[in-house]
């Protein structure tokens, strides 16, 4: 039988930032289910604090040029890639000038969200899916972490729906105890409707908060994983009215077979 291919996408992987739950279970995870026999891809972008010499970051230069458009403005997308020796595992990340220079992830340094998150979610989302493409690599399960990743199931399914490569993709979505404030700009909905996602889809953000981010999140994706031990309880409830395919809490050890059975069960 073919391996499973896994694709990981998150906002946040040690040992390149700080050690944080998404950015350890984001190293150790598909390191686990690599070694289960599994193939995977990991991204995530090159946020301007990550040591680019110390952590041999190199661009990919035929993977790297294309523009990504966002609002009718173009961004040209850099792609470099670095490996983690110890895990076998190769990491892409996602850059370009106008998002991802400055020397902090998230907030400034008096921890003030970036007004320009929005754009630089949407940027990430497009260019790892362009990548993809670019790569001709088609993967069974797209597991994303984090809010950062939150625009990712979107795009999935109501732009790239009908792309060979992507269309039977199966999208899972972390769920973490870690929020953002305030709301994303207030005009993301215009962004995201220029790239032709239907208004239905995305009612929710007309307040783009954490919660409504996370739910249209949800919306859009065939499994979700409660990563955290505890997560707000407006979402813990929208999961569950929705239905969808869940994993409670799989705990901080041992969970590789946890997940390794919750993607076989998505994808059946």
């Amino acid at each position: 039988m073919e391996s499973i291919k896994v694709l990981y996408i998150s906002q946040e992987i040690t040992p390149y930032l700080p050690e944080t739950e998404i950015s350890k279970i984001s190293r150790f995870l598909p390191q686990g289910i690599q070694e289960k026999g599994f193939e995977i891809r990991t991204f995530m972008p090159r946020y301007g604090c990550i040591n680019e010499r110390r952590n041999q970051l190199h661009e990919v230069i035929r993977l790297s040029g294309m523009n990504i458009i966002i609002n009718d403005h173009d961004h040209p997308l850099i792609i470099k890639v670095s490996s983690i020796p110890a895990a076998r595992m190769q990491v892409y990340f996602i850059d370009n000038e106008d998002y991802f220079q400055r020397k902090q992830m998230l907030t400034d340094d008096s921890n003030t969200f970036f007004e320009d998150n929005d754009e630089r979610s949407i940027f990430f989302t497009k260019g790892v899916i362009e990548t993809i493409k670019k790569l001709r690599w088609a993967p069974d399960v797209i597991h994303c972490h984090g809010w950062f990743t939150s625009f990712i199931p979107l795009y999935l399914k109501k732009v790239y729906f009908d792309d060979p490569l992507l269309a039977n993709s199966k999208v899972v979505f972390s769920v973490y105890n870690s929020e953002f404030t305030p709301a994303l700009d207030l005009n993301v909905r215009k962004k995201l409707k220029f790239d032709d996602i239907p208004d239905k889809d995305i009612e929710l953000l007309k307040t783009p908060n954490y919660i409504n981010v996370t739910k249209v999140a949800v919306n859009c994706s065939d499994g979700v994983v409660y990563a955290s031990a505890s997560v707000n309880p407006k979402v813990d409830d929208h999961i569950k009215a929705s239905k969808k395919l869940a994993l409670p809490f799989p705990g901080e050890e041992n969970y590789v077979d946890a997940y390794a059975a919750f993607y076989e069960s998505v994808i059946k």
